[in-house]
């Protein structure tokens, strides 16, 4: 075996080294390499899904500062701006290209030239379906970041690249044939099962993770291709779907340095809560924060309808986030379940899934920081048993004397659980099958099971995930709008009032208050006259349940609709990168106010010129971080 796994990693230098158009057959006559005939189909396939985890260069880079940001699952500026990194776009794309899609072609390749010399195994066939289906993870994720691909990147040097729609319509096919054409009866040796981190070779597996990838491709083109997507989405949904526990397609990580270490492990990234994750859980299902935690916090849990501390000269109020202004020096009334699983409170220090990183330092255990006067300190806040979080964007002036807001020990930050390297990065979850199908009836496509029964066992499906599915009958059943205007409960559409009341305590004079706090207008979905209805609650609950391991995906869903709802980020000043808000407008949404894309590494239009302006032709616009995708909305 370990000569076999030699042989593989030498034969993948090679295609890495060598020229992407030359043929199989001239490099293998390198006396020095394996040849195709000794090089066993599945290391290809392991390595290509290992090298996709991302080792923690790559992961912190794309999964933590562009996806969770972009994807509202984390607070932070960067691209959530307008912002971009040549640099870090340029080490993902090169990852890809020539290791991650380059292995999964060597596998499909060898395999077809093991069949036609005879030398294959009872399942190399299998092997090679199985290596299209996650080829086509891969070319949907590289096009859902920058847009236009090569469809057929190994056939030559300098690739043709495709359209956006031709890509969507070629990664459907390829997982439609290769599906169709996996033996199920087939069984693997042990020693080829273990090259496989997602599922062992299991082959109903395999199959399910394929009809689920065509339900979420298809759902993509919701909005511009309405027929192709109800075709597809109909076809897949009458398939056997990934719907089980341990049918969720994910990978065990390891602490260290590699393919394998943990994406959100590196100390230095913070990983606060988002204000978005905040405005969407704050209040959500109905269920009481006491019920949550421990007898030593119950006491810091406030009444309903409170807002917190109003400090309005510290906070931007330019942004439409409904908290805008305000501290809650506490933890809210109530809240969903799985917020204070995924989010740890300041100074819970006592909590096993406390982080306090970085190690270098004792922020992330110092809960107290102070306001300002521009000059000295006005008041003295401690962030111990709070829940907060805030905009990225500008804060000009008031962020200028306001130290806590983005401290590191101030604001709820990643649970541990998901930071130390010993969890399973999940690609693919069974409620994202039950919210895909719940979406696809709603719009009236025909799926295995109704709107709200698919809805529901999505929920029930990520409460089981985060443990605690024992509340889930009574979180079903709430009509408690949160802080954007939206309930759980399937059955209860009813739009909120225009504003809520809530006390507050000048946090100034200590004085109390009343305040109507306004549900905001999320003005790119159905013009913000919507915020209750049957797509807003399942995007909603998705976009909770794929917090904190699919954040391109909430970040595609909100390209895609205009949800959940994202704020603006502060304009106390202008953003560069983002001309179209400005402090006139900050209380109306628009496509331009948030990212699209990232643009492709500049290595790109320096080595093949060609291939870059076929790309941006494609794209329909400029190579900008704000031109959307042909799937995305437009305006």
């Amino acid at each position: 075996m370990k000569n076999r796994y030699k042989g593989a990693w030498l034969l993948i230098t090679a295609l890495v080294m060598a020229s992407s158009c030359k043929k199989f057959d001239e490099i293998n006559i390198n006396p020095l390499a394996a040849n195709g005939d000794q090089v066993q189909v599945d290391y290809f396939i392991n390595n290509s899904i290992i090298g996709a985890q991302m080792d923690p260069h790559i992961a912190e880079r794309m999964f933590v500062l562009y996806w969770k940001t972009a994807g509202r699952q984390q607070m932070g500026g960067g691209i959530s701006s307008g912002g971009y990194n040549d640099g870090w776009s340029s080490d993902y794309y090169d990852s890809y290209m020539s290791a991650w899609l380059n292995a999964a072609n060597s596998a499909i390749q060898v395999g077809n030239e093991q069949i036609a010399k005879g030398t294959s195994k009872l399942y190399t066939n299998n092997l090679i379906q199985v290596a299209r289906i996650w080829r086509t993870y891969l070319m949907s994720e590289l096009s859902d970041n920058f847009g236009p691909i090569p469809i057929n990147s190994f056939q030559g040097s300098n690739p043709q690249f495709a359209s956006v729609k031709d890509v969507y319509y070629h990664l459907l096919d390829e997982l439609k044939d290769a599906s169709a054409k996996l033996d199920l009866t087939v069984v693997n040796p042990d020693d080829v099962k273990k090259q496989d981190p997602a599922f062992q070779y299991d082959y109903n597996k395999w199959k399910r993770y394929a009809n689920s990838m065509r339900l979420r491709l298809a759902m993509r083109l919701s909005e511009v291709d309405v027929a192709k997507a109800k075709a597809t989405f109909e076809e897949a949904a009458g398939g056997i779907l990934l719907t089980a526990t341990d049918q969720v397609f994910k990978v065990d990580e390891r602490p260290g340095w590699d393919a394998l270490t943990g994406v959100m492990s590196r100390e230095w990234n913070d990983q606060m809560m988002s204000a978005a994750y905040r405005n969407l859980t704050f209040n959500l299902g109905g269920i009481e924060t006491t019920t949550q935690v421990g007898a030593d916090i119950q006491a810091f849990v406030k009444p309903d309808n409170y807002i917190g501390l109003r400090l309005q000269d510290h906070f931007t109020m330019k942004t439409n986030d409904p908290f805008a202004g305000y501290w809650l020096d506490g933890l809210p009334n109530k809240i969903d379940p799985r917020a204070l699983k995924a989010f740890i409170i300041p100074g819970d220090f006592t909590n096993p899934n406390f982080n306090g990183y970085p190690s270098w330092d004792n922020n992330a255990e110092t809960t107290t920081n102070t306001l300002t006067d521009g000059t000295a300190v006005i008041k003295t806040i401690d962030a111990k048993y709070s829940w907060n979080a805030y905009t990225s964007g500008d804060w000009g002036v008031p962020g200028s004397k306001n130290n806590i807001r983005a401290f590191n020990g101030a604001i709820p930050r990643t649970s541990n659980a998901f930071r130390a390297s010993t969890s399973s990065r999940i690609f693919f979850a069974n409620w994202e099958t039950y919210f895909l199908l719940a979406e696809g009836a709603m719009r009236g496509w025909t799926a295995p099971m109704s709107a709200k029964a698919a809805y529901e066992a999505g929920v029930k499906a990520n409460f089981e995930y985060w443990g605690v599915g024992a509340q889930s009958t009574t979180y079903l059943m709430s009509t408690a709008y949160n802080n954007a205007g939206t309930s759980v409960s399937w059955d209860h559409t009813v739009e909120p009032p225009a504003s809520h009341a809530m006390n507050y305590k000048d946090g100034y004079t200590n004085t109390d208050g009343m305040v109507q706090i306004k549900y905001p207008d999320n003005t790119i979905y159905k013009a913000g006259a919507v915020k209750n209805d049957l797509l807003t609650k399942i995007i909603t609950q998705k976009f909770i349940a794929q917090t904190p391991w699919l954040p391109l995906e909430t970040w595609s869903d909100h390209r895609r609709l205009g949800l959940p709802f994202f704020e603006n980020p502060a304009v106390e000043n202008p953003l560069v990168n983002l001309p179209n808000l400005t402090s006139g407008n900050f209380m109306t949404n628009s496509v331009k106010n948030f990212p699209q894309r990232l643009r492709y590494p500049s290595g790109l239009k320096n080595s093949n010129a060609t291939g870059y302006n076929q790309a941006v032709g494609y794209l329909g616009g400029e190579d900008a971080v704000l031109t959307p995708l042909w799937w995305a909305k437009q305006q």
